[in-house]
């Protein structure tokens, strides 16, 4: 929970107002390494990397998205765990979170900023650019870009306030059945405002699976455009 000057808290409902018509990107760093068989209809088991979820209803959900994702690539659910010919071992976390402190501007001039104290305007992540200001999406909160999502630029005064960042990832390892042949490992990384895994873990899924299988070795960033409003 972020603590700011009652001058912010002045400046917040216009701010939110304005956060309400705009959604941002979502984005992820993914690395795979794979030699994965050409697909041919190859039948696949999904089971839970840590055996604790075994019978997770919330598991069988995150499961369900990866199996719709294999079919489309080709792949075919098995009728039976016994009659797989890939077992697919998926795990997916969330830290704690760590809690940082940060010297944040309290005026701004010019830049596409909405005047006095916009707490989203300015600065540099990772790999360049703003971040953006906040936007909800499948149930939690995201910002524009990997890295801190709550950087910020500097201009003319400045206050400190702290706040948490929670980092997710989501594995994925693919296996030949009966021989443990490894021939996919994959893994997607996010950084956010909260520790929501309902809305982590269907992002780091698509983004696993963009350009699925990929690259052996390669590490992207994906970025994943929010849904049209209808």
């Amino acid at each position: 929970m972020l603590r700011r000057s009652s001058l912010f808290r002045l400046a917040a409902p216009l701010a939110l107002l304005a956060v309400s018509g705009c959604a941002q990107n979502f984005n992820a760093r993914v690395n795979r390494f794979q030699a994965m068989p050409a697909a041919q209809g190859q039948s696949f088991v999904i089971k839970a990397d840590d055996p604790k979820l075994d019978g997770s209803l919330e598991f069988a959900t995150y499961a369900g998205l990866v199996s719709q994702r294999l079919t489309a690539a080709g792949y075919t659910a098995a009728a039976s765990p016994d009659a797989a010919a890939l077992v697919v071992k998926l795990g997916y976390g969330v830290d704690k979170g760590t809690e940082k402190v940060r010297t944040v501007p309290t005026a701004y001039g010019s830049g596409g900023c909405w005047g006095w104290h916009d707490p989203f305007c300015g600065g540099f992540g990772y790999w360049g650019g703003g971040l953006g200001r906040p936007y909800a999406w499948r149930g939690g909160t995201y910002y524009n870009g990997w890295a801190d999502p709550w950087a910020f630029g500097n201009r003319w005064g400045s206050e400190v306030e702290s706040y948490t960042v929670f980092a997710s990832d989501l594995t994925m390892k693919i296996e030949k059945a009966g021989s443990a042949e490894r021939v996919f490992e994959g893994n997607a990384k996010a950084l956010s405002s909260n520790d929501n895994l309902t809305y982590l873990v269907p992002n780091l899924i698509e983004a696993m699976f963009t350009g699925f299988p990929g690259n052996s070795g390669e590490t992207v960033k994906i970025t994943i455009a929010p849904p049209k409003k209808k």
